[in-house]
């Protein structure tokens, strides 16, 4: 049975973990500091280092939480069967486009961010990314097979390839987005790839 102390500890190591994610997903890695991150969480400094053996590992287990809440995110929309496939997608996009907007487009996507800084420089980094990236991957082709069984998308059509084709659309709008301080690379990446799906049904 869990004792208050270590109910405690693991309450203030979650909290560090939420509060990384915040700051990942605006500021990226090399701009982030663990003084601001303790100032934020209201703990002693050395208290990092008593939850995390280094800033890095730090940064790996803020990857895998962001990870599953993201999946929580896509699983709401992606799964929810009282929307056709394509308007699911529509539905994420359209979230997502309003989370921006909440924060003010300060924040980003944080493997977008973190890819852009630290895969050609961490193998271990690249990989924690690139699983993730590969999990999004799987969860739209999911939803879009489904849509070839509706009849929304071409019977052909590849959805391996357009799963792909879906992210890197999607991480570019994310980042010009924050760049523009606008949602509108967010509409046009959902819009264009959404009509290119139509018009695939149609041929």
């Amino acid at each position: 049975m869990a004792t208050a102390a270590s109910k405690k500890d693991g309450g203030r190591r979650s909290e560090l973990i939420r509060l990384g994610v915040a700051i990942l997903t605006e500021k990226g890695f090399h701009n982030f500091s663990l003084d601001e991150l303790v100032a934020l969480a209201g703990v002693p400094k050395g208290s990092f280092h008593y939850y995390f053996n280094s800033k890095d590992a730090y940064c790996l287990e803020v990857i895998q939480a962001y990870h599953a809440y993201f999946a929580r995110k896509l699983d709401m929309h992606l799964n929810d069967a009282s929307l056709s496939p394509l308007e699911r997608i529509k539905a994420f996009t359209e979230d997502a486009a309003i989370g921006m907007e909440r924060h003010a487009f300060r924040r980003g996507c944080l493997v977008g961010n973190l890819s852009q800084e630290l895969a050609a420089l961490d193998e271990t980094f690249r990989k924690a990314l690139v699983d993730v990236l590969h999990d999004w991957r799987r969860r739209i082709r999911a939803c879009l097979e489904e849509g070839k069984t509706s009849g929304e998308i071409h019977a052909d059509a590849d959805t391996a390839a357009l799963s792909r084709y879906f992210w890197n659309a999607w991480e570019g709008a994310v980042m010009c987005a924050k760049l523009e301080q606008s949602r509108e690379p967010l509409d046009d990446a959902s819009a264009a790839f959404l009509a290119h799906l139509t018009r695939s049904a149609e041929r």
